[in-house]
């Protein structure tokens, strides 16, 4: 039911999109003022959760680590999971953004009969994560064709190698078919296996339902749907010289996909979508272990009234006595009372 939620969710969005630009010609709104309005809080959402995370108080070191650490020289460090200096942990940063590689080393647990605790390998996550994450990527990139003018070489040949394999006119992009396999094993993922389906939310849902519509409408505005390309340019220009422009021609599927991408622009500063800037900021991967080389200090630490374990035996030793209790000082022997 989760899942079907947030699908009819999307497919509300889809609708008021074809509503408004469609039946009621609503183009001005959502072709200039929703995305700027999306954009504004995009940019101010995201700077206002990093900003606030960039706060938050670190006393101590925390990070999560594998591997040897650093101890006396004849023993092995592991330098990349278990760095104690700083390039160390710009160098293990740099693999997890790059080719996440926490996500490659993750293993499944399962409980068969014996009882019996098994692991094992589990990559096709990794593998398809992977795919979801550069595609997007390159989708994302190959895009600002339509915010440039002239368009860099860049852009251009980052189009013309992501189209290298032409099927057909226009030809297909290689990310069109990668970004949807991805998706479709990230959703049947959520689906299928019964632990992932358990603890999934519809903010779980929510973004891979939103991600495919926004996906498959570029693909029917490309593929199916005619669409004005040349006054697509000539929207996509007025927005980023601030000087709005609504051209004759553009279909309905484009104002359906500028929206959906305005709703995910507006919704990612208050999701788990936030990773992509909270992974730099995490302190159980931007700090070095190096707790046995260096004492740390609470640096904000104020005086407070302490009671000591010498204060506290000293008021209680009687008593731990009598109980049975070991004392580091023995009981002071009273001196006898003569007798007359």
């Amino acid at each position: 039911m989760k899942a079907i939620y947030s699908l009819f969710l999307v497919f509300g969005l889809v609708l008021i999109a074809l509503l408004g630009a469609g039946a009621l010609g609503l183009h001005y709104l959502f072709g200039v003022v929703i995305p700027y309005v999306a954009v504004l809080f995009f940019i101010v959402g995201f700077v206002l959760r990093v900003v606030k995370w960039g706060k938050s108080p670190v006393p101590f070191r925390i990070p999560t680590t594998a591997g040897q650490e650093f101890s006396l020289p004849w023993i092995k460090q592991n330098k990349i999971d278990n760095p104690s200096t700083t390039w160390g942990v710009i160098l293990r940063m740099f693999f997890e953004v790059v080719t996440f590689r926490s996500l490659f080393r993750n293993t499944k647990v399962e409980l068969y009969d014996g009882p019996k605790l098994a692991y094992a390998s589990s990559k096709w996550l990794w593998l398809f994560a992977l795919m979801f994450h550069y595609s997007f990527l390159t989708i994302f990139v190959r895009h600002m064709r339509f915010f440039t003018e002239p368009v860099p070489f860049i852009f251009q040949a980052l189009d013309k190698v992501d189209g290298m394999l032409q099927l057909g006119v226009p030809h297909i992009y290689m990310t069109d078919v990668v970004i949807l396999v991805a998706l479709g094993y990230l959703l049947l993922r959520r689906l299928v296996v019964p632990k992932i389906r358990y603890i999934s939310l519809p903010a779980d849902y929510f973004p891979l339902f939103l991600i495919f519509g926004i996906v498959i409408s570029g693909i029917l505005m490309r593929y199916f749907v005619k669409t004005d390309v040349v006054g697509i340019k000539q929207l996509t220009m007025g927005l980023v010289t601030l000087k709005p422009t609504i051209p004759e021609g553009v279909s309905a599927i484009f104002y359906i996909h500028v929206f959906l991408v305005s709703v995910l622009l507006v919704y990612f500063p208050l999701s788990k979508l936030m990773h992509m800037g909270g992974v730099f900021l995490s302190p159980t991967r931007n700090l070095a272990n190096n707790n046995r080389m260096k004492r740390h200090i609470n640096p904000w630490n104020y005086p407070v009234k302490v009671h000591t374990y010498e204060a506290y035996e000293d008021e209680f030793r009687e008593k731990m006595v009598e109980a049975g209790l070991p004392v580091e000082k023995p009981l002071e022997q009273q001196p006898a009372e003569s007798k007359e």
